[in-house]
């Protein structure tokens, strides 16, 4: 059901700003679930897979803590505070989705990220989550444990005569 996600992670950026606007603001009366609702019935006819949405918002609402730990190192000349809040909320969606959606291919993921980065963001925002989620998705990858499948399918040096 890929053909509608790219609606579904503008939906998830939506809900996620909202929360993140209104927090700041100190909204008391902020409901995560009432504006998830809210924004995903505002497009009901065009989005098939609720549940990407609904897994996204929630998930990287609960991983927020994590994403600002993982983006700090890789981001150093810029504080999470004063990334700013379209670009931070991007970054979390790619981060999130690198390390914990892997029915979606990286580069899928990344791409996403500037397109909305692009369509929402500053002038440069594209290129800076372009090479934060790149950075994020190398690391990741040198972390992933090696399989004795991929060692098997490695050539093995030969003997020199």
């Amino acid at each position: 059901m890929a053909s509608n996600r790219h609606l579904g992670r503008i939906i998830v950026l939506q809900t996620l700003y909202e929360q993140d606007f209104r927090k700041a603001s100190d909204d008391s009366s902020f409901d995560l679930d009432e504006v998830l609702n809210r924004n995903i019935d505002r497009y009901h006819k065009m989005v098939d897979d609720q549940d990407f949405i609904k897994r996204l918002v929630k998930g990287v609402n609960s991983k927020e803590q994590e994403l600002n730990e993982t983006l700090g190192p890789i981001a150093p000349d810029w504080p999470i505070d004063q990334i700013a809040r379209m670009d931070r909320i991007v970054l979390h969606i790619g981060i999130y989705e690198l390390m914990y959606e892997h029915d979606t291919p990286p580069k899928v993921i990344i791409n996403e990220a500037v397109e909305l980065a692009k369509s929402f963001g500053g002038d440069n925002s594209s290129k800076f989550i372009n090479g934060v989620l790149g950075t994020v998705l190398r690391k990741i990858e040198e972390e992933k444990p090696v399989t004795k499948k991929e060692v098997k399918a490695k050539p093995q040096p030969q003997p020199k005569k």
